[in-house]
């Protein structure tokens, strides 16, 4: 309070401002306030809270905000951020406040004997991979369930399928050049090892399963993104000339343990390190061959490429708003709309790790958050708004954060070179 009122009591240039909200509970009268120009954010919520404590005729409790303008979170002094924005100081400003994302909490920390290299989240159950060959399931409070082996190389990807009932499936990719299929009852924690898919002819990097949990996408060191069915029963389709559906690839039986890829896709010239599938059966690519690549995943063509200046590392679509955030080895985090046919495709840059972006993600509630990992031992909560800081750093990791999940919207994850998968906990 102290701060607040040396900070209004100074000589400094007054400036006129009007704060507004979305969230009703939050309003304030629409009147204008003079306000010093450099004043900062934690100095605006402050001042807010005062504003809204003379407005309420019973005790109010203290809310952390957050301020817009023009679109994009304050986190320099007012006058550095209307500079930026060349905004006129001469009108009426309007500033948009909203109740700040909380603190991700430090939930546990799942041990393991070598790095972690993959995570991935369904309801109450963890998979994780490790650079020892083997596959972990845990359960969200951090027991650890079982350890699964029968990789004979490094795990580089893993997806649950489905979970139906006790049932579920999932699948794991390698450096042995395969990609395994896998049902665990999660009752007794018997695993069985279904289908074994071969035709990667270098390490697999990464995998993803498709919306109805019918087809996977792999992609790897031999520069090829690979389609298999998920399930034995999975028919991928694709029309002709003559307009009639046709099978692409007689799928195997149930009976077969061995596996062939339904379709092979070529066009990348570097390693394949992330796939992604849409929900419009599209399959976002990327690659060190410094492009990400669109590709249509039912006529198996490519429909658009965006080229960066650096090898990408991952990248993660969102459903919610439909773009991309990527990973890159310049140490920034990028968000594109593929989509978009009028500018750039690069609608934001996100600078804060000071080591290569090896890892992203984004919330599967919040359409505007995601988070990032990199070779900074840092794993960073993002909001869209907010290009030139993060939200909050989540620090603990001893080595560089290979992986990293928040498809429980209640938990991020992340899995590092330190042999330890973090979970941190959303309070929001």
């Amino acid at each position: 309070m102290e701060a607040l009122k040396k900070s209004m009591s100074t000589d400094e240039r007054q400036i006129q401002v009007r704060f507004v909200t979305k969230q009703e509970k939050y309003a304030l009268p629409e009147a204008p306030f003079s306000i010093p120009c450099g004043i900062k954010a934690d100095l605006l919520s402050v001042l807010v809270n005062n504003l809204l404590r003379e407005t309420r005729e019973t005790g109010w409790e203290e809310v952390e905000f957050d301020f817009l303008v023009c679109g994009e979170f304050v986190r320099l002094p007012l006058a550095e951020h209307l500079k930026l924005k060349d905004i006129n100081t001469e009108v009426t400003i309007d500033i948009e406040y909203l109740e700040r994302f909380p603190a991700p909490e430090p939930e546990d920390s799942l041990n393991h004997d070598d790095w972690v290299s993959a995570s991935h989240c369904f309801k109450d159950w963890i998979l994780t991979g490790s650079y020892d060959n083997t596959l972990h399931i845990w359960k969200t409070d951090g027991s650890h369930k079982t350890t699964i082996p029968g990789h004979c190389g490094p795990i580089k990807g893993v997806r649950w399928i489905e979970i139906t009932g006790s049932l579920a499936t999932f699948a794991s990719v390698s450096h042995d050049q395969t990609v395994m299929i896998w049902t665990v009852d999660l009752e007794t924690y018997a695993v069985e090892r279904v289908h074994i898919g071969r035709g990667h002819e270098r390490s697999i990097e990464c995998v993803d399963v498709d919306k109805n949990s019918s087809f996977l996408a792999t992609g790897g060191w031999d520069h090829m993104l690979k389609i298999w069915a998920a399930t034995s029963d999975s028919v991928l389709t694709t029309e002709i000339d003559d307009g009639e559906n046709h099978k692409l690839s007689t799928v195997n039986s149930g009976k077969s343990l061995r596996r062939t890829p339904l379709m092979t896709l070529p066009g990348h010239k570097e390693a394949i390190s992330s796939v992604v599938w849409t929900e419009s059966n599209e399959i976002f690519s990327s690659s060190w061959d410094h492009t990400i690549k669109l590709w249509d995943a039912e006529l198996g063509g490519l429909k658009s490429e965006i080229v960066g200046n650096k090898s990408f590392f991952c990248v993660s679509y969102s459903s919610l708003n439909q773009t991309l955030v990527s990973a890159s080895a310049d140490r920034h985090v990028r968000l594109y709309d593929a989509r978009s046919q009028e500018g750039s495709v690069v609608k934001s840059t996100f600078t804060s790790h000071v080591g290569w972006v090896s890892t992203v993600c984004w919330s599967t509630t919040h359409e505007r958050l995601f988070i990032s990992g990199g070779h900074d031992n840092i794993l960073k909560l993002w909001d869209s708004r907010s290009p030139n800081a993060p939200l909050y750093d989540m620090v603990g990791h001893e080595g560089k954060i290979l992986c990293a999940d928040w498809s429980n919207p209640s938990l991020m994850v992340s899995g590092a070179t330190d042999n330890t998968l973090k979970i941190f906990r959303s309070q929001a």
